[in-house]
């Protein structure tokens, strides 16, 4: 009997979001794999030969480029971070909106104009992006790498600016940040190893059902 497909999933926000498209696609996991207190990391699914992991939202694009998993779920933003040679993304789920954006305290905003700036330095988990970014527009960046709380860089001196994930903007405004710029809009993707595209035949129907599913939750939106 082959070894099961294994889907990589992200923790936190878009595991919530992800349960109903799983069920469109016909992947029903076991109950746990949705409880954010348990501490496994791979579930079974109603299908032997599909099973699903449970990991950190960078991690999911790692497991799949090196072929750990064959398919995963990840936002754009990822895809565009690593650029793996190895991943295709052939279907937006339609799920996990949110945009990358650079952020600084309000009252720099108050008097500050991104038209005029010819270097940054900001603090993100997004370096690769954010150079990009501001290289297309002559401007000099300076990334200071962190993977987390990045809205305390401005506060204890390390950066003046941000660039990180935005959804509401609860999170900014409760640490006296506002948005100044819009680098990207993200959405989630289905990406699948290249490799196992040729070689697994379960893969490409299991890509349809997913494509059919985010198409079904698209009409009904």
């Amino acid at each position: 009997m082959p070894e099961p497909l294994v889907i990589a999933v992200p923790k936190g926000r878009i595991l919530a979001e992800a349960q109903p498209l799983l069920a469109a696609a016909g992947v029903v996991p076991e109950a746990a794999f949705f409880d954010e207190n348990s501490r496994a990391l791979r579930f079974a699914t109603q299908d032997h030969g599909i099973a699903l992991i449970r990991v950190r939202a960078f991690d999911v694009a790692t497991f799949v480029a090196h072929g750990a998993a064959q398919l995963g779920i990840v936002g754009s933003d990822v895809l565009g971070e690593f650029a793996y040679s190895e991943l295709y993304a052939p279907v937006d789920l339609g799920i996990g909106h949110c945009r990358l954006s650079v952020a600084e305290p309000a009252e720099l905003a108050a008097t500050d104009d991104p038209r005029g700036w010819s270097h940054v330095r900001v603090a993100t988990k997004y370096p690769h992006l954010t150079a990009q970014h501001f290289a297309r527009r002559g401007v000099q960046a300076e990334c200071i790498k962190l993977n987390g709380a990045m809205e305390l860089a401005p506060m204890l001196g390390l950066a003046p600016r941000i660039v990180d994930l935005v959804s509401s903007g609860r999170t900014l405004k409760e640490n006296g940040l506002v948005e100044v710029e819009r680098i990207l809009e993200v959405s989630s993707r289905l990406i699948v190893n290249r490799a196992a595209m040729k070689t697994r035949a379960a893969v490409v129907p299991l890509v349809e059902a997913f494509r059919r599913a985010a198409m079904g939750m698209a009409v009904a939106a």
